[in-house]
């Protein structure tokens, strides 16, 4: 196990430590597609895992983009963008958002998908110093 107790001296790209600190209301979203089946001779599916974007007023909820490429299987992969549904309220004011769609076409045909969000910061608490 590598410990370094000293000062990290990574050089941060500044633009990216300050977007990342203006960071206020994402989802993790993870998931795979339905399977395809070419010609019945070799089926196949996909996984994906993203973190959406930022939340836009939508009505009186919200959506979020959500942009994914997924893993490389049978010697491709597909993409995905688009935005998820309006927030699904899940109890003690938290919320999920769904999506279902379509992969962009690769390799002659598309995956279906459908997908949950994750609950956004699932552990609200305050760590003691």
């Amino acid at each position: 196990m590598y410990q370094n107790n000293d000062r990290c001296s990574c050089n941060w790209d500044e633009n990216w430590v300050n977007d990342r600190r203006e960071q206020r209301h994402v989802h993790e979203i993870t998931g795979s597609t339905a399977v395809f089946n070419e010609r019945n001779e070799e089926c196949h599916n996909h996984r994906f895992a993203t973190v959406s974007g930022e939340s836009i007023r939508y009505g009186n909820s919200h959506v979020h983009e959500i942009k994914f490429r997924t893993d490389f299987a049978d010697g491709h992969f597909h993409e995905f963008r688009g935005t998820s549904g309006p927030a699904i309220e899940v109890g003690n004011g938290k919320h999920v958002h769904f999506a279902s769609a379509c992969t962009e076409e690769e390799d002659g045909h598309r995956h279906r998908f459908q997908v949950a969000s994750l609950i956004e910061s699932p552990l609200d608490f305050e760590c003691e110093a």
